[in-house]
């Protein structure tokens, strides 16, 4: 079953997000996070899900996820369910060369988003959909897939995707918590009304902490309903796996059975993926 097949089938679906190491860790600290994360992908290649992989998440610095996936993945472990992804912050030369090199790995799938334009380098096209037709031109059969912000004006999103220039043929959306639903229940509304087709994965954090600092710094990139992250912990007394199964669950409830888990570590994401799992259906 290929990347797009998996997404259209009617089964439930929790994929996974992982981040490469960062670049500035010691040779032996990066060594090691690429163990983990290679144990990690061949025990997921046996499990019902697909793989997405960051590209300088959080305005750090990370190593090439392709290059990774390249030279460390073993021949046996399918493509067809990993996922990179891609931002516009590189030179156009790079992109289009990481394309290449994708597709001839044999890998199915690319998400290529615009990146965060208050960090890092500057984009080299001003919107991701110009890179994804310029990337479609040269590799018609790679899925590309777009990004999707529940909290921006939910008809201009839809609107976006539905623009045949938009060039996707999936979606992926910023992250969305239980405890603040109202904007993604607006997306699915105009999704609805406006007959998109696209399949999506909508994002789920895994909360780990209910440090205060921790929660300010993550609130610099992603939604954090902060107050309420602390409560699940502090006063509801959840753990970390019972809040991201808790926001599942509501995704559920709206009809959502895509979802993908963010900030799983390499070295316990396939324990943490199966205990959340249970936690779902329970």
């Amino acid at each position: 079953m290929t990347f797009l097949e998996r997404l259209a089938a009617p089964e439930p679906l929790i994929a996974v997000e992982m981040r490469p190491p960062r670049t500035d860790l010691s040779d032996d600290a990066a060594m090691d996070a690429w163990l983990a994360m290679s144990s990690a992908l061949r025990r997921f290649a046996r499990e019902d899900t697909v793989l997405f992989f960051t590209d300088n998440a959080v305005g750090s610095s990370e190593e090439e996820n392709l290059h990774h996936l390249i030279t460390n993945l073993e021949q046996d472990v399918a493509r067809t369910r990993i996922c990179p992804f891609l931002t516009t912050k590189h030179t156009l030369e790079y992109c289009l060369w990481y394309a290449d090199r994708l597709a001839s790995d044999g890998h199915t799938a690319l998400t290529v988003l615009g990146g965060d334009v208050h960090v890092g380098p500057p984009r080299c096209v001003p919107h991701s959909n110009e890179l994804r037709r310029r990337i479609r031109a040269r590799h018609a059969r790679l899925a590309l897939g777009a990004w999707v912000n529940p909290f921006h004006d939910p008809a201009r999103q839809i609107e976006l995707l539905l623009d045949p220039g938009a060039t996707a043929d999936f979606f992926l959306t910023q992250i969305v918590s239980h405890h603040e639903l109202e904007p993604l229940r607006a997306l699915l509304g105009e999704a609805d009304r406006r007959g998109l087709a696209l399949p999506g994965l909508f994002g789920v954090f895994y909360y780990r902490t209910p440090n205060p600092k921790t929660l300010a710094m993550l609130s610099r990139f992603i939604p954090v309903p902060a107050d309420e992250v602390r409560r699940d912990f502090e006063e509801r007394g959840l753990s970390a796996d019972e809040i991201c199964a808790a926001t599942i669950r509501a995704l559920r409830a709206l009809g959502v059975r895509r979802v993908y888990v963010s900030n799983l570590r390499p070295d316990e994401a396939p324990e943490r993926l199966d205990a959340i799992a249970r936690l779902v259906e329970t």
